[in-house]
């Protein structure tokens, strides 16, 4: 009689062994618009088999064991010798390899490559976001190491190589090579000309020996790093190679691995220079300059990132709603509950379509991409971060009780959804690069407004929206302090306007009403009881 106390009813099945990739509407109709017809056979393949991995039970439970057990720092081997590595539990190595081998560090070495790798970054990050950090920088590295020719040519092949080598050795001996990065320091934050990194030249031409502290060094366990640090004529871009051409290691000084809020399976750590040998990246005093392109890749990544949390977020409430009775019927049925579901799933959508739109620039490279990128960026990457912690806020409440359990997976997916807001820049920083885009680069502005402007006339709430925005621009009283108000309505304005020309009608026009003409709330689940909801909804489930 006892046993039947433990009998489970009204519980969902676990969301596994699926396709990530398949089950996104969004995601896979972004590729299909984007990519030239004769990469897509190839390209949904690849897609695909990372889509049905990441969905599968094996990759989930890896992702748990490596958050479970984080990365451990040793200074010093049992002899007593300064050796600053970094451990990782096995399944880290596992995941970082496969995101190695399904092209996560490849763009720049294929056609379409960026659109390609965005959609397995979106698809990855809902696996395990931690181990995409080395993923980015060893991607954003290369536009930045483009600027020295010679570089390029030795370090480029590694950093785009779909073979995950971590051991510690020259970095010539190796098949495959990741990159970090440590720009910030202590004193300064965002403000990295302030940095106090000193940079002397060796006798070798473009050789330096850098002394300092950086407060924040991303994946110290990578093969190089790209460093800010004052050379005689300014700031100037260096490579700091971990281990040296005889082998020797170079002088890396692990302080401590800072202790984060999610993000935990990643190694974040604070470093120091005391003698370390670097190479000169792009000229003396040009350090912002040569690296405004890592920039830019790792701030697109950021909206990747957090459109990606947000879709596995929005799949895991709409899943477990689709299941989920009370009150007599499926929650997914109940009116109010389908209002918020709706609203998450127009939330993710638009962040997915715009995420895939700028990796789209990327690929095409041509000055109006390239300048239309200058403010869709920093706006985007000021707008989806922001909107990925409430999301996940709400997904979990869709789940009650459910969701606030570790085993839902949810307060991982909660834990890390800060990170990509504050990571690669702040909302401040944003909003302030889409003000200098705005004042100093009018091709920008212009490349924005045409790209807008394919969708006027098509809802009339968007054409409000953009007629407001207009007179906003003109206005530039009280600019900076409006800064925030302005990149968010160039976000909305830039969703709305690719939803109303490349989603289902009954997406759009939510988005439209709800978004830019206020017929909405601040929280989610106010969307206008008129609308398609359902539709909105069956186009978020998670099904293959």
């Amino acid at each position: 009689m006892a046993g039947t106390t433990h009998t489970v009813s009204n519980q969902p099945p676990p969301l596994a062994d699926y396709d990530l990739f398949g089950a996104d509407r969004a995601l896979t109709a972004a590729v299909e618009r984007h990519l030239a017809p004769e990469l897509l056979d190839e390209a949904h393949g690849d897609l695909a088999a990372l889509g049905r991995a990441s969905g599968s039970a094996q990759l989930q439970e890896w992702a748990v064991q490596a958050n479970e057990n984080p990365p451990r720092l040793r200074t010093h081997d049992r002899h007593g010798h300064r050796i600053d590595e970094v451990d990782f539990h096995p399944a880290w190595h596992r995941l970082l390899g496969k995101g190695v081998a399904a092209g996560l560090t490849a763009a720049w070495a294929r056609p379409g490559g960026h659109v390609r790798r965005a959609a397995a970054f979106l698809v990855w990050t809902q696996v395990e976001a931690g181990n995409l950090c080395p993923l980015s920088m060893t991607h954003a590295a290369v536009p930045a190491l483009r600027t020295d020719p010679d570089l390029a040519a030795e370090w480029e092949p590694r950093l785009t190589s779909m073979v995950y080598d971590r051991e510690l050795r020259p970095a010539r001996l190796k098949a495959g090579a990741l990159f970090g990065m440590g720009m910030t320091e202590k004193q300064g934050g965002s403000d990295v000309r302030a940095n106090t990194t000193a940079a002397r030249p060796l006798a070798e031409e473009g050789t330096y020996e850098l002394t300092g502290h950086k407060w924040f060094c991303s994946a110290p366990m990578s093969d190089g790093f790209l460093v800010l640090a004052q050379a005689p004529d300014g700031l100037t871009c260096f490579l700091v190679p971990r281990v040296l051409e005889d082998g020797s290691r170079n002088v890396f000084l692990i302080q401590r691995l800072k202790d984060k809020l999610g993000n935990r399976s990643n190694a974040s750590s604070e470093v120091e220079f005391d003698g370390t040998w670097a190479r000169r990246v792009g000229e003396e005093g040009r350090g912002v300059r040569t690296i405004i392109d890592m920039v830019a890749a790792t701030r697109l990544d950021c909206v990747l990132g957090s459109a990606g949390l947000m879709r596995q977020a929005v799949a895991q409430a709409v899943h477990h709603c689709t299941y989920r009775e009370a009150f007599g019927a499926k929650l997914v049925d109940k009116p109010l509950m389908r209002n918020v579901l709706a609203d998450l799933a127009l939330e993710s959508e638009a962040a997915t379509t715009l995420a895939l739109r700028l990796a789209a620039a990327c690929d095409d490279g041509s000055e109006h991409e390239r300048a239309l990128l200058r403010i869709a960026v920093p706006a985007a990457k000021y707008w989806v971060t922001k909107r990925c912690t409430p999301v996940a806020v709400e997904a979990a409440e869709c789940l009650g009780g459910n969701g606030y359990v570790e085993e839902s997976g949810l307060p991982r997916l909660l834990r890390e959804s800060p990170l990509n807001s504050i990571w690669e820049g702040a909302g401040n920083v944003q909003a302030l690069d889409v003000l200098r885009a705005l004042q100093r680069e009018p091709q920008a502005l212009n490349a924005y407004l045409q790209e807008v402007g394919k969708a006027r006339g098509a809802d009339h709430r968007l054409d409000g929206a953009i007629k407001d925005l207009l007179t906003e621009l003109s206005d530039l009283d009280g600019i900076e302090a409006r800064a925030r108000r302005l990149t968010e309505r160039l976000a909305l304005v830039l969703q709305g306007s690719l939803l109303v020309r490349f989603a289902p009608p009954e997406v759009a026009d939510a988005f439209c009403a709800s978004r830019l003409g206020g017929d909405g709330g601040a929280a989610f689940g106010t969307l206008p009881h008129t609308l398609d909801l359902a539709s909105v909804v069956e186009r978020a489930r998670p099904v293959s």
